[in-house]
């Protein structure tokens, strides 16, 4: 199994994860160019999920195991549904690199229109106003008392990202998109005023939960790989980018809500602020940032594959990065023109 030490993984899982019995099957359920995720059973029918580095990564902090352990077993004490945290292997003598263990949380990943066939229009709304909830309930913990006031630098979040994407594009850029700088200087020119300090997920939306499809619930929140402490609407504005009210242009392909039947991205919005009690006046300035970060991140996927970097892999269209980045700079755009 690639990615896997086979005979020192299932010794260290038999010594350390309680109710863990010796053999094991693994497959990989994710992987590409984020952490790699695999299902592990034991010989008792027992499931268990162990994440790991994806193969070949360069930077230890890019891919940091005991920080996203750290987040999902504090989160885990709180309401916010995660899977349990199991633990955590940082002896490179295992598997080469660290990895954890969480428990196996039964639920569908809602990443596709097709996969949003399986919930009746109903539960559409059911799953949508919990997800809204769940996000709400995240921005509500304590940071101090769940022990993550640490874990990142509180103040001046948006500032801090505006600046790094900025660089970001500069350095990665294949093109003149003048779209992209136009959004970049109106975002520097009217960064919020941050209210407040919050978990911020950084990849909040369907695709990265387990939802209880015969229920219309979140049953967990995955990829805690981008958490941070900062400003929680950027977390909701993100949200924006991944819900789609009726434009078939700006559709993403990992995004279900095309499907139909879901509530409109203002309604989740209403129903935020109702929970909060927080401004959503200026959210189109977020869901500009996220779209324009998203830019930023798709062109240097496109820029590593003109320059050789992302190998062979075959059967990926490197083209619809080039693509995507063009349309999410106009939606970024449009979006920051609205708040003039």
């Amino acid at each position: 199994m690639q990615g896997i030490d086979i005979e020192r993984v299932t010794s260290w899982l038999a010594a350390n994860i309680p109710g863990a019995v010796a053999p094991f099957s693994f497959d990989l359920i994710a992987g590409g160019r984020s952490n790699l995720t695999f299902r592990v059973a034991g010989a008792d029918g027992t499931q268990f999920v162990l994440r790991r580095p994806p193969l070949g990564h360069v930077l230890a902090t890019a891919h940091d195991m005991a920080r996203e352990y750290r987040i999902i077993a504090a989160v885990g004490t709180t309401g916010v549904p995660v899977p349990p945290a199991l633990g955590l292997c940082t002896d490179p003598e295992v598997n080469g690199v660290p990895f954890y263990v969480m428990g196996f949380v039964d639920g569908v990943v809602l990443d596709s229109p097709e996969k949003a066939a399986a919930l009746t229009p109903e539960l559409k709304v059911a799953a949508s106003e919990h997800l809204i909830d769940v996000l709400a309930d995240l921005h509500a913990v304590d940071v101090d008392a769940v022990g993550l006031g640490d874990l990142a630098k509180r103040e001046g979040y948006v500032e801090r990202q505006v600046k790094r994407w900025s660089t970001q594009w500069e350095q990665s850029k294949t093109r003149e998109l003048p779209a992209i700088d136009e959004v970049a200087r109106r975002l520097r020119d009217r960064i919020p005023t941050q209210k407040g300090v919050s978990i911020a997920h950084g990849d909040y939306r369907f695709g990265n939960c387990l939802t209880d499809v015969g229920r219309g619930r979140i049953a967990a929140v995955l990829d805690w790989e981008l958490c941070t402490l900062g400003d929680p609407l950027a977390d909701v504005g993100y949200l924006g980018v991944y819900w789609n009210d009726g434009d078939a242009t700006q559709a993403r392909a990992n995004d279900p809500t095309p499907a139909g039947g879901f509530p409109t991205y203002s309604a989740l919005l209403d129903r935020y602020s109702s929970r909060t009690g927080r401004d959503l006046s200026d959210i189109d300035y977020y869901v500009a940032f996220s779209c324009w970060r998203l830019a930023v991140i798709s062109e240097g996927v496109y820029a590593r594959y003109l320059h050789g970097a992302m190998g062979n892999q075959e059967g990926v269209d490197f083209d619809t990065f080039k693509v995507g980045t063009e349309g999410l700079a106009e939606r970024a755009l449009a979006a920051v023109r609205r708040l003039a």
